[in-house]
């Protein structure tokens, strides 16, 4: 009889422990909420936090503020994000650059899956094969040739370290087998004029980015990085359709919370930021800035971040890339 009270009692304190977590969360949120952009305005996490906060300020009931904090290959903001109290008033926007630091920085202070709970995966933006036009290749295994005939002038722009166009460039010199001198540059506003000069020869940019200059006819674009075609250029064949077999980079991410935030806010915040890309308006403001909207599950975001963590640890890895 003495056990069966004490096993009572244990189950009545644990069930008093848990009703504080479940009723805060029921009320969350009761004040503002601030999204972490590791990077500067204007990109797409910026514009996705900006576009999704505002959806979520109406239909959560409290301001919305984004907070961008670049720096650092976008480290800066994301340890700002992992050191934040975990309860649900402090999230964050992630791109690329959250699965590829691990293999490039020394102590980071925060680890892409130990220090963060998923939330939702938002968005993939695909990179675009552009050349200079004047190079007489109109798809990308004439590309691949052309640079094995010409390997002095096989000169890839990059968005320097750590950047998905860095990745992709790797990637690309891995997988077709040509003689490829990155040239890296501060950002796609950096490399486009050697682009559109000829000073480079090929620049694996973001459609945001690069999907003017070749509507332009300032660059010509020969292949997408991504496994499918993407709506913004559904023309252009995929680097997987043109033989680089098993081809996939680009650019994705999500939102984030600090370890330990309770699931029933990351569960609530996955439901509203979900209802918010479904938005026709939304839709159409992301899908304009050459951003392919995703959604899902914490869940299904994690074991997208797992299976990136070992894709770009490959490539970092056989690339002979050293720590920072």
């Amino acid at each position: 009889m003495q056990l069966r009270a004490l096993f009572k009692i244990l189950a009545a304190s644990a069930s008093l422990a848990v009703v504080p977590t479940l009723a805060s969360a029921q009320a969350y949120p009761t004040r503002a909420i601030k999204i972490i952009v590791p990077a500067p305005p204007g990109g797409a996490i910026d514009t996705i936090a900006r576009v999704v906060g505002d959806k979520l300020a109406v239909s959560m009931g409290q301001p919305v503020v984004v907070d961008n904090r670049p720096g650092a290959s976008n480290n800066l903001g994301t340890d700002v994000l992992a050191k934040a109290a975990p309860d649900g008033y402090t999230i964050g926007i992630v791109g690329g650059s959250h699965n590829i630091n691990k293999f490039l920085f020394k102590n980071l202070g925060w680890d892409p899956e130990k220090s963060f709970e998923p939330i939702v995966y938002t968005h993939e933006v695909p990179l675009v094969f552009a050349i200079y036009p004047q190079i007489p290749a109109k798809t990308l295994p004439e590309f691949v040739a052309w640079m094995k005939a010409n390997p002095d002038q096989s000169k890839v722009a990059t968005s320097g370290r750590g950047s998905a166009q860095e990745m992709a460039a790797e990637m690309f010199r891995m997988a077709s087998g040509a003689q490829v001198l990155l040239v890296p540059y501060k950002g796609s506003a950096a490399a486009h004029p050697d682009l559109l000069a000829g000073r480079t020869a090929l620049y694996i940019d973001t459609i945001s980015a690069i999907q003017s200059q070749v509507k332009a006819g300032n660059v010509r674009a020969i292949a997408v990085s991504t496994r499918k075609r993407t709506t913004s250029l559904p023309d252009v064949p995929t680097a997987d359709e043109q033989g680089l077999k098993g081809y996939d980079a680009n650019t994705n991410g999500g939102f984030l919370a600090p370890a330990g935030t309770p699931k029933a806010i990351v569960t609530k915040l996955n439901a509203e930021i979900n209802a918010a890309l479904k938005l026709p308006d939304v839709r159409a403001k992301l899908e304009a800035a050459g951003i392919e909207i995703q959604g899902g599950t914490p869940q299904e975001y994690a074991a997208l971040i797992k299976s990136d963590l070992a894709k770009w640890g490959k490539v970092v890895k056989e690339a002979g890339i050293p720590l920072e």
